[in-house]
């Protein structure tokens, strides 16, 4: 597949983690589909999904199939290889062979490796896993010391085109005011908000200072990304970890 296919992991991942997020380009679905959606659940032709499935595996000589998740926006942490489809916005591998993995469109995906490469996570977090937290759950899953760990974040939607109401921001101040900060004033009785910034804050509370990525937006970059806010039928992109 073409190099546009995928967004490589910029960070100082140990050797032998390989990490990446999928874009919409160079797959074979149509529609609002196209082209490279790997979600099952949003309306796309099966035989498609199938296609776009068997051309990731292929383009990057993955060691298994994904643990594919039937993401609810909880805070539930599987652990793969996972049977079924189960009901998880996040899962964890250690060792080699197993391929933790989250579908995003607009949400943010957030990868994770023990500096010693033993082991991986993918959790998918957006504002209501997030304020849930799915990224601690994660995060005690791996059974680390968080400073022993690295994370990776994806393209979502930005600041500038998340807009929220009050009661978002309210979540995230009932359990650490200085969240906050991660909301300006919009339209009004409106909200921008930072999912970038309100994962990182949550990420350094619990003791994770080595945080890389975010800065893309999903909604404004429509040749490369799948938007949900920006077309509500859409496919969806794929955040992908393994030991390889």
């Amino acid at each position: 597949m073409a190099p546009e296919s995928f967004l490589r992991a910029d960070w100082p991942a140990p050797p032998g983690v390989r990490a990446l997020q999928t874009t919409r380009v160079g797959g074979a679905s149509q529609g609002p589909h196209a082209s490279f959606n790997l979600a099952a659940h949003c309306g796309d032709d099966p035989a498609a999904v199938t296609r776009n499935r068997a051309l990731l595996r292929e383009s990057l000589a993955l060691p298994a199939e994904p643990a594919w998740l039937n993401q609810v926006h909880g805070c539930a942490v599987a652990r793969a290889p996972v049977p079924g489809l189960p009901a998880a916005d996040a899962s964890v591998a250690e060792g080699h062979g197993q391929v933790c993995v989250v579908l995003t469109a607009d949400c943010l995906p957030v990868l994770f490796c023990a500096e010693d490469g033993s082991a991986v996570a993918a959790a998918h977090a957006g504002w209501r896993g997030l304020a849930g937290g799915v990224l601690e759950q994660t995060l005690a899953a791996l059974g680390r010391p968080p400073s022993r760990l690295l994370a990776w974040m994806g393209a979502a939607i930005g600041p500038a085109a998340f807009e929220v109401g009050a009661e978002v921001r309210e979540a995230f101040m009932t359990q650490d005011p200085d969240a906050a900060t991660c909301f300006t004033p919009g339209l009004p009785g409106r909200l921008q908000a930072d999912l970038y910034a309100l994962a990182r804050l949550r990420l350094r509370r619990a003791g994770l200072e080595r945080i890389y990525g975010g800065g893309l937006c999903t909604v404004s970059d429509a040749e490369r990304f799948f938007s949900f806010r920006r077309e509500p039928v859409c496919g969806r992109m794929a955040s992908l970890i393994w030991i390889g």
